[in-house]
């Protein structure tokens, strides 16, 4: 239906293409890595943002704070601010605010 990304995904069940081959298991493994990241990178973004009130208190709730300290509603527009603040944790840190780089992963032995 033209959206794409997490956004697209998480639309109500009945504005989701069903032919897509988003699952509700794909939606938590993307929550779940935009958590990490978001966790990971509390103290850099605490520098650019007010994170006094992020409370682990569940996966959505969580997310749902994070963007709300960012300035960001529930529509597509906040996606511009969501891209500056990666941008500047990028530069502050060198490294992805979401995702593991691939330096950083283990080996995998049989």
């Amino acid at each position: 239906m033209g959206q794409k990304g997490f956004y697209g995904a998480s639309g109500k069940v009945d504005e989701v293409d069903p032919d897509n081959l988003v699952t509700p298991w794909l939606i938590a493994c993307w929550l779940a890595a935009v958590i990490r990241g978001l966790g990971r990178g509390h103290a850099v973004l605490r520098q650019f943002c007010n994170l006094d009130g992020i409370r682990s208190s569940g996966a959505w709730e969580e997310a749902v704070a994070y963007f709300a300290a960012f300035g960001l509603g529930p529509k597509r527009e906040g996606l511009s601010l969501l891209r500056d603040l990666m941008d500047r944790y990028s530069r502050a840190t060198g490294q992805f605010l979401f995702g593991r780089p691939s330096q950083d992963r283990g080996s995998v032995h049989p």
